[in-house]
C-alpha cells in the first residue's frame, strides 16, 4: 500500500481544475512561438540563402521533429505537454476514481501515444492544409487547366467546401470552451477528449515528486562501462529535450515580444508612409504659361497641331505628343514643350491603344 501512495495522490472536487484562462493561455503558448521562430528563420535566410535557405524551405518539417523531441520529453517525465508544464499542469487518465497518479509516474502508454500524435501532428497537417488551400486560390486565379477539365472543378469544389469545414472545426473547438466554462465538460479541447486525459493542476506532491525526480538525475552515477554509455546516450537525448524546454521556456516571452515588436514595426511603417507630406505642385507650370499650348482636343499633337501618329508620352511630365514631334523637340532641347522640365530620349514611352 505505501508504494501505490507513492504514485498516487489525493485529488480535491474542483480545486484540481483549471480556469478557462489557463487552459486558453498554455493552447495560444506554442501557437505564438512558431510564428517567432518563423521570423528568425526568414532573418536568417534573408541575410545568408546559400547557407540558410534549407531552413526556410524544410522549417515545418524541421519544426515539427523538434516539436515531436520537446512533447514526447515532456509527456514522458511530467504528464504533459510543454506549455501544459509551463502553466503547472498535468494530464490524468479519464476516470471517475478520486485518485490521481502523480505527475513523474506518467501517462498509459495508449493515452501517451495518442496525445502525442494529437499534439504534434495534429497542428502540422491543419498548417499543410491551410498553405495547400492558399496555393489553389493563387492557381485558380492563374489557373491554366481547361475550364471543363476534372481538375479544375473538383479543386474548385474544394475551396469552395473549406471554409465551411474550418467553421465547423472551429465551432467545435467554441462550443467545448463554452460547455467547459459552463461546467458541462470535463475538457476545454476536442483534442483532449480524443486523447482520453483530462487537465489537473499541479498539486504540491506532484511539485516535490518533480523535484525529487530531477535531484535523483543528476545527482545518480554508474560503476561499470557498459552502463555509463547507455547512461551517457540516454542523458544526452535527455539532455537535448531538457535543453530545448529549459531554452523555450526562458525565451518564450522573448519570441512573443519579437512578433509583437515585428508586427509593430510593420504598422509604424505603413502609417510613418502614409503621412508623408504631399508634394508641392511643379513649380514650372506656375511660372511658364506654357500649357496655353496644350490643343483642346486630347487626340492632338500639342507641337504639330495634328492628329496624334504613334504616340508618345514623356514619362517627366505625362504630356503625349507624335512621336516624331517628342523626338525631334527633346532631341533638340533636351526639355518638355509643355511644362520644361529636363528631359532626355530615354524618357519617350510609346503608348498602344486598341484603335492602333
Amino acid at each position: 500500500m505505501a508504494e501505490v501512495g507513492a504514485h498516487l495522490t489525493a485529488a480535491p472536487a474542483g480545486e484540481d481544475r483549471p480556469s478557462v484562462f489557463e487552459a486558453v493561455a498554455q493552447d495560444s503558448l506554442m501557437a505564438a512561438v512558431k510564428p517567432a521562430l518563423q521570423h528568425l528563420v526568414k532573418m536568417l535566410t534573408e541575410s545568408n540563402p546559400a547557407r540558410y535557405g534549407f531552413l526556410w524551405h524544410w522549417f515545418d518539417e524541421i519544426y515539427v521533429l523538434l516539436d515531436l523531441l520537446l512533447q514526447q520529453h515532456c509527456l514522458a517525465s511530467c504528464s504533459a505537454s510543454f506549455s501544459e508544464n509551463f502553466y503547472s499542469m498535468k494530464r490524468i487518465p479519464m476516470g471517475d476514481g478520486r485518485q490521481q497518479p502523480l505527475a513523474t509516474a506518467g501517462l498509459p502508454k495508449r493515452q501517451h501515444w495518442k496525445s502525442l500524435l494529437l499534439l504534434v501532428l495534429v497542428p502540422y497537417l491543419k498548417g499543410k492544409l491551410e498553405k495547400l488551400v492558399s496555393s489553389l486560390r493563387e492557381e485558380d486565379e492563374y489557373s491554366i487547366h481547361p475550364p471543363s477539365s476534372s481538375w479544375k472543378r473538383f479543386y474548385r469544389a474544394f475551396l469552395a467546401a473549406y471554409p465551411y469545414v474550418n467553421m465547423t472545426w472551429e465551432g467545435w473547438f467554441l462550443i467545448q470552451q463554452l460547455c467547459y466554462i459552463l461546467g458541462k465538460a470535463e475538457h476545454h479541447s476536442p483534442m483532449l477528449k480524443l486523447a482520453g486525459v483530462r487537465l489537473v493542476r499541479l498539486s504540491a506532491e506532484d511539485i516535490q515528486a518533480l523535484e525529487k525526480k530531477w535531484a535523483e538525475t543528476t545527482s545518480s552515477q554508474t560503476h561499470s562501462f557498459t552502463s555509463r554509455v547507455q547512461s551517457a546516450l540516454r542523458k544526452a537525448l535527455g539532455g537535448i529535450a531538457f535543453s530545448l524546454s529549459t531554452g523555450l521556456s526562458v525565451s518564450v516571452f522573448f519570441l512573443q515580444f519579437l512578433d509583437w515588436w515585428y508586427s509593430s514595426e510593420n504598422q509604424e511603417t505603413i502609417k510613418s508612409l502614409t503621412a508623408l507630406p504631399t508634394p508641392p505642385p511643379p513649380v514650372h507650370l506656375e511660372q511658364e504659361p506654357s500649357s496655353a499650348l496644350l490643343p483642346s482636343l486630347k487626340t492632338v499633337c500639342p507641337l504639330c497641331r495634328k492628329v496624334r501618329v504613334n504616340a508618345t508620352a514623356l514619362a517627366t511630365s505625362g504630356f503625349v505628343f507624335c512621336y516624331r514631334c517628342a523626338h525631334g523637340f527633346v532631341k533638340a532641347h533636351q526639355r518638355c514643350p509643355v511644362t520644361g522640365y529636363a528631359t532626355e530620349l530615354q524618357h519617350l514611352v510609346k503608348l498602344y491603344s486598341p484603335e492602333s
